[in-house]
């Protein structure tokens, strides 16, 4: 995916029409078709509803133009950030972080550091835990927040937390229709929705483990590129998907969620490299232990050691 493909999409959903869009770009109509069709095929599901006119966006492109009219306008401030960064000479931090965990406590962890940190010009880049590890190692990203459990010697990792599973399903579907904890062996039968689609390992493959653990192998509905277009997905009614209970938050119409009976959860990590000292990183350890208590979850041992140390 590509930043220019955010803008063209952006430009047809505003436009509702693929010629205005193009005089807008001031490009020709044919290219921008093949590369919203190429966007299309990368998300796995249509974005455009191409039937009637003008278009119209499906239920995952309403959810796709809001994600890219986001990342549009955090690219451009990140870019006056830097500007500002190069000219002031202030010390600068970059954090990763997985899509998920700005469904959770991140945005407030975030808010408590910018609180603590006034001097530090912060940027916040959304990848993958497996783009991470190559992110900290490259010095790309300062420290990460992600699921995944990678082993590297360059890199410390740190459980922040476990956070519950639930399954996310359309309200009109049959299970919705109370709010019991669903055995795995009942959500195995209905077509799922992972995501990510990749890079592999993900979120997608500790799912699948969940169920594999039980002996079970579920159906395989759809495998979504981003968590917001497998939400649209389950909103849709194109099947059902296990995710963290966090996204219960989110309030997206037309999705309800259910407890699993047998109660499995999904890591969250903080990741940095060995032997990394700097003052922003130990400020956001710190937040992290004043604010952790306050929504009832334990202070992380790894950054208690590492503070104490």
């Amino acid at each position: 995916m590509e930043m220019r493909q955010l803008r063209y999409f952006v430009a047809v959903a505003r436009e509702r029409n693929f010629s205005r869009a193009a005089e807008r770009l001031n490009m020709a109509q044919p290219p921008l078709s093949r590369q919203i069709r190429m966007l299309e095929e990368e998300m796995g599901t249509d974005l455009v509803d191409r039937s009637v006119r003008p278009l119209r966006l499906t239920a995952p492109g309403r959810l796709f133009l809001k994600q890219a009219e986001q990342i549009l306008d955090h690219a451009e401030a990140t870019r006056q950030m830097i500007e500002r960064a190069s000219a002031s000479g202030k010390q600068s931090v970059v954090f990763g972080f997985v899509a998920s965990t700005m469904y959770g406590r991140f945005p407030a962890l975030i808010r408590g550091f910018r609180q603590v940190a006034r001097d530090v010009e912060l940027q916040l880049v959304e990848m993958s835990s497996l783009e991470q590890m190559a992110a900290l190692k490259e010095g790309r990203i300062d420290a990460g927040f992600g699921t995944q459990r990678f082993e590297d010697p360059a890199v410390r990792r740190v459980l922040l937390r476990e956070e519950k599973m639930v399954v996310a399903m359309p309200v009109t579907h049959p299970l919705a229709a109370d709010n019991a904890p669903l055995p795995l062996w009942r959500i195995a039968q209905e077509p799922q929705i992972l995501y990510p689609a990749r890079p592999r390992p993900s979120y997608a493959d500790q799912v699948l483990a969940v169920f594999h653990d039980h002996g079970l192998t579920p159906r395989i509905g759809h495998e979504a590129r981003e968590l917001h277009i497998a939400i649209g997905l389950v909103a849709a009614a194109e099947g059902i998907a296990v995710v963290p209970d966090s996204l219960i938050r989110s309030g997206l119409e037309g999705v309800c969620y259910r407890p699993i009976e047998e109660g499995p959860t999904s890591p969250i990590f903080m990741c940095f490299r060995c032997g990394d000292t700097s003052r922003p990183l130990r400020q956001m350890k710190e937040v992290i232990c004043e604010m952790y208590p306050g929504w009832n979850y334990p202070v992380p041992e790894g950054l208690r050691a590492d503070l104490q140390g």
